[in-house]
């Protein structure tokens, strides 16, 4: 289960987005101490490092995942669908 699954609404919207900066944060300090492969993911999983790569594989993401039908990808709400658009762009490359 991803944590964009426990979105339902605005407010759990804002958290999400909370915790993932709490997560990048984390991850930067982990990088700082022992660093990762400059071709994996970083010390939390995180594949985008900067908010150029972040927005553009959530973008990418979204479209990848738009036309699909009974794919977990689609959230029947606008909020979870948000959520995993934004979560996405943490991972996919």
């Amino acid at each position: 289960m991803s944590i964009a699954d426990a979105v339902s609404d605005e407010q759990g919207f804002i958290r999400l987005l909370r915790k993932m900066a709490f997560d990048r944060g984390d991850e930067q300090q982990k990088e700082l101490a022992a660093p990762s492969s400059p071709y994996g993911p970083g010390a939390n999983g995180w594949e985008n490092g900067s908010i150029e790569a972040f927005l553009e594989a959530a973008a990418a993401w979204a479209e990848a995942t738009q036309d699909t039908s009974g794919l977990e990808a689609k959230a029947p709400d606008i909020w979870r669908r948000a959520a995993k658009i934004i979560v996405a762009g943490a991972f996919y490359e």
